[in-house]
């Protein structure tokens, strides 16, 4: 029996509007994504979501508290939905962080991890859904690298096309089947 996913970035950040790539650094939700945070709530609580699981960084865990926090849907924090560990790039420029990703689809950043690492690690996370939301519809609130898991996973991108193509954001998120 398959699980129903429902995938949507965090909220917009500080660090987005300054062109920061935050990657395991806390960040916070800027004004502007708080509302976008309180607009996903009211689009989704009652979407059939019986549980959210979130990454335990700031700006996600935010997302999903300003979203589903009062509600009776559960809000799960997994450290495995982090973003890619950009190591000693964390904060740096996005741009300069983009710009050369494809030489580290297998290589790690320094003191961090490779975008396959992060892809494998989030994919540990999808493993264990089926243990207990078979046949169940759960969101998941991550990032980058999460969006990248789930599309290696279920539609069997490889790492490098993943990371040569550009993301697009998208409002109304993602959803996939799961086994």
């Amino acid at each position: 029996m398959s699980v129903e996913i429902v995938f949507e970035t965090h909220a917009l950040s500080e660090d987005n509007e300054r062109g920061i790539a935050t990657g395991w650094l806390p960040g916070r939700l800027s004004a502007r994504g708080r509302a976008n945070a309180a607009e996903l709530g009211r689009r989704r609580r009652d979407d059939g979501i019986v549980a959210v699981f979130t990454s335990d960084l700031r700006r996600a865990a935010e997302t999903a508290e300003i979203a589903f926090g009062g509600s009776d849907i559960p809000i799960l924090y997994d450290w495995r939905l982090r973003e890619c560990d950009f190591g000693a790039r964390n904060g740096s420029p996005a741009a300069e962080v983009s710009r050369d990703r494809l030489d580290h689809c297998d290589r790690r950043y320094p003191g961090g991890e490779s975008h396959g690492e992060a892809i494998a690690r989030v994919a540990g996370l999808l493993a264990d859904l089926p243990t207990r939301w078979a046949g169940r519809r759960v969101m998941l609130i991550g990032h980058l690298a999460t969006y990248r898991a789930l599309e290696h996973v279920v539609n069997g991108f490889t790492v490098r096309e993943l990371l040569a193509a550009d993301f697009e954001w998208r409002a109304e998120g993602w959803e996939y089947r799961l086994g």
